[in-house]
């Protein structure tokens, strides 16, 4: 596929340059007002709007002397949206991506509301990935963005709720998460697996995007090279946990954590690329 078939955005692979020759860093919530709550923080900045709502968003974010190149875009709910936003960035250049979403808590007070989930995996529990590979093959975060994201936590004070691990990427909220309809006692039984197995939140997009990454730029390089090759594409997910099996938060506990998962993805970002140029954040 050429840049030709990016359809539902209105961008173009000089939309996407930026950090030297690296390209942008993709912040992807799945929210369109997480989208410009993160294009607030970004300075020099401008706007393609898309047709069908996607506006893709680019500035830079500057804290004194560090700055990175970003660009946001809102991928909507679920797997089958997020394929599409994110295949055609990849078309047009994007090679980091990092989803700034929230999730529902599956381990009660251990993660409660409030708290950030970094995704190390996720479980490929909706059907889009289905298309792009073998369900046997897992759904994996790049290492390089969870190490970026786990250091960043740390050096912002947010160590104490700051959670990596396994998250569930469903196709269903109400079904298979509220146990909804004739087969709740099913779904039920389901996430009380999940959480047993130590998952720690679930969400909607992480999966696909992880499978995204893999078909169609996979990382094969010895582990003393510390910088990636161009043609990797690097997928990561940080989740602000805004709910639990007792419902949602308040809007204003569920904004700060939202707010947070913000500021970590912006600084995680600077980091990623530090690492790769070789200077140490």
């Amino acid at each position: 596929m050429t840049p030709s078939l990016v359809h539902h955005l209105r961008v173009t692979p000089e939309d996407v340059l930026g950090n030297q020759d690296r390209g942008r860093v993709f912040l992807i919530p799945g929210s369109p007002a997480r989208a410009r709550r993160i294009a607030d923080r970004l300075e020099d900045l401008r706007t393609c709007p898309s047709p069908r709502l996607h506006d893709v968003h680019l500035g830079v974010w500057r804290d004194g002397a560090r700055t990175v190149d970003v660009g946001t875009v809102s991928t909507g709910m679920g797997c089958p949206s997020l394929g599409i936003i994110v295949t055609e960035l990849i078309q047009v250049g994007v090679r980091r991506f990092l989803r700034v979403g929230s999730a529902g808590s599956l381990q009660g007070d251990r993660v409660p509301p409030g708290s950030l989930v970094i995704a190390t995996a996720a479980v490929r529990d909706e059907g889009t990935s289905d298309a792009c590979l073998p369900r046997e093959v897992p759904a994996v975060a790049h290492p390089d963005w969870v190490e970026a994201l786990v250091a960043t936590a740390r050096e912002q004070g947010l160590a104490e709720r700051t959670f990596a691990g396994l998250v569930h990427s469903k196709d269903s909220f109400f079904g298979r998460e509220m146990g909804h309809g004739p087969l709740g006692d099913v779904h039920r039984r389901y996430m009380a697996a999940l959480a047993a197995a130590g998952v720690l939140a679930t969400e909607m997009e992480a999966s696909h995007l992880f499978v995204l990454a893999a078909i169609h730029g996979p990382d094969v390089r010895p582990v003393g090279t510390p910088s990636c090759a161009p043609d990797v594409v690097q997928a990561g997910a940080l989740l602000a946990v805004i709910g639990d099996e007792v419902g949602f938060v308040p809007d204003a506990h569920a904004a700060r954590a939202e707010e947070d998962a913000v500021s970590v993805a912006l600084e995680a970002a600077w980091r990623l690329l530090a690492r790769e140029e070789g200077r140490t954040p």
